[in-house]
């Protein structure tokens, strides 16, 4: 008997800044994407060269948004204060069945903009917005279980709950 196929979908989100809904003001949202740096070790009597973690890329990501709001470029403009950014969206579960589960997914960063537009005209056509940002903060969560949980500023790197890096705070003295 072959096993029944799943399949996920997500496909939409909604945005929040600080708290507050930005429904229908982005016409996407990229999140960050975590990249790991990996140091190249080799050494006498070992046949190749392998590469180690040793820490992670910054968390870049980018909000496209559909028309200037002047509510929210302040938050944007201000580099030295970081704001709380949320996207939710519904993860959705089909099978032979039809949709047997709809769940919460939910990515928490805290970020700051570092790269905001004034705007880009062109004649006849709307003006288009992108600001991009560094997180210092991200964590991803299904169903209300932790998947991903990255601190920069706290050397915190959780993955399924699992803290990664207890040992080496204590190793450190932090």
């Amino acid at each position: 008997m072959v096993a029944g196929i799943q399949v996920n979908t997500l496909n939409n989100a909604n945005i929040y800044i600080d708290g507050n809904s930005l429904l229908g003001q982005a016409e996407e949202f990229k999140l960050p994407v975590v990249k790991f740096k990996m140091a190249e070790h080799k050494a006498v009597g070992m046949v190749g060269a392998i590469k180690l973690p040793s820490g992670f890329e910054a968390l870049e990501g980018e909000i496209k948004w559909n028309s200037f709001y002047a509510n929210v470029w302040p938050k944007l403009l201000d580099p030295f204060t970081p704001v709380q950014l949320q996207a939710r969206g519904s993860l959705e579960t089909y099978t032979s069945q039809g949709r047997t589960q709809q769940v919460p997914y939910v990515v928490f960063l805290t970020a700051s903009f570092y790269e905001v537009p004034t705007g880009d005209f062109k004649q006849n056509d709307k003006a288009e917005f992108s600001s991009k940002f560094y997180a210092t903060y991200i964590k991803q969560q299904v169903n209300g279980a932790d998947v991903l949980e990255v601190d920069a500023m706290a050397n915190i790197y959780k993955v399924g709950g699992v803290d990664k890096l207890d040992l080496y705070r204590t190793n450190i003295g932090g």
